[in-house]
C-alpha cells in the first residue's frame, strides 16, 4: 500500500467515479469530453481514480473503510485551493493512517491465515506418506533420487525447481513458470527450506507442508499473508560448489 505517500492528493481526482453511493456535490461528466485536451485531462483524472479506487477496495476488502466522501472532500478542496489542511498535517495522518491499515490488515489476514493453517497441517499429518518433523515441518517423498546421490548440508548452495502455494491452492511463486532454476543457498532462506531440502538427495522431488513459524511469521511477504501455512514442491537438481551471495533471498510472490 505504497499510495500512502505525500503525490497521495494527486490520485484522489478521479474517485468520485467510482461507486459513491449517495448524490456528491463535485462535477461528475455525463459523457466523455470531446476536445482532444479535454480528453488528455479526463485520461489522467481516469488514470489515478483507477489507482486510488484499487487501493481503497483492498483496504475495504480486509475492513479498514475509509470515507470516500472525505477522499474526494480533500482533493477537490485542495484542487480549489481551499484545502483545510496543512502539509506536515497531512503527512502525519497519512503516516499514522498506513501504520493503522498495515496493523489491521496483518492481524485480520494474520488471523484468518493462522486458522488456514492448523486446520490444512493437522489434516495433511494423518495423509499417506506424510511425515512430520521434530519442529513441525512436514514432508513427502513425490519422487527420490538414486540411492548414492549426495545430500545438501546447511552451507550448501543449490539449484532447484519450485512451486510455492498457499493452502487456498493460491501459486504465490513458481520457478517452473519462469522456465528458470533457482541457485539459492540454504542458509539464506527460511528455515522450513533449510532443514526440508537437506532430506533430499539430488534428483529428488519431495512435497513440503511448512508452518507459519518455519516460513515468514507475523510477517506479510509479497502477497503471502502473515501466518501463512507454506505448500511447497521442491525439485533437487544439484548441488553447486561456489561462494553463497550474501543478500538474503527469500522465496515468495515478488522473485
Amino acid at each position: 500500500m505504497s499510495y500512502l505517500k505525500t503525490p497521495l492528493a494527486l490520485a484522489l481526482v478521479a474517485v468520485a467515479l467510482v461507486g459513491c453511493s449517495k448524490p456528491e456535490p463535485y462535477p461528475i461528466s455525463a459523457q466523455l469530453p470531446t476536445e482532444q485536451r479535454d480528453q488528455m485531462g479526463y485520461a489522467l483524472g481516469a488514470s489515478v481514480g483507477d489507482f486510488v479506487h484499487s487501493n481503497l477496495v483492498g483496504q475495504e476488502d480486509s475492513g479498514y473503510v475509509v470515507d470516500r466522501n472525505a477522499v474526494i472532500a480533500g482533493f477537490v478542496d485542495t484542487l480549489r485551493a481551499s484545502g483545510k489542511m496543512d502539509k506536515d498535517t497531512r503527512q502525519q495522518l497519512l503516516e499514522a493512517m498506513q501504520e493503522e491499515f498495515t496493523k489491521h490488515r496483518n492481524d485480520t489476514l494474520g488471523a484468518s491465515a493462522l486458522a488456514d493453517g492448523a486446520a490444512f497441517l493437522a489434516a495433511n499429518a494423518q495423509a499417506e506418506g506424510v511425515v512430520t518433523t521434530a519442529s513441525g515441518l512436514q514432508y513427502k517423498v513425490i519422487e527420490q533420487g538414486p540411492a548414492d546421490a549426495p545430500k545438501p548440508t546447511a552451507d550448501d548452495i543449490v539449484e532447484v525447481h519450485y512451486e510455492g502455494r498457499l493452502v487456498n491452492g493460491e501459486v504465490f511463486d513458481s520457478s517452473l513458470e519462469r522456465g528458470e532454476p533457482l541457485v539459492i543457498p540454504l542458509n539464506r532462506v527460511i528455515s522450513g527450506w533449510t532443514e526440508g531440502v537437506q532430506l533430499m538427495s539430488v534428483g529428488s522431488t519431495y512435497q513440503f507442508v511448512i508452518p507459519a513459524e518455519l516460513g515468514y511469521g507475523e510477517r506479510m511477504a509479497g502477497s503471502i499473508p502473515p501466518n501463512s501455512t507454506l505448500i511447497f514442491d521442491v525439485q533437487l537438481l544439484q548441488i553447486i560448489e561456489q561462494e553463497a551471495d550474501q543478500a538474503e533471498i527469500e522465496i515468495d510472490a515478488n522473485n
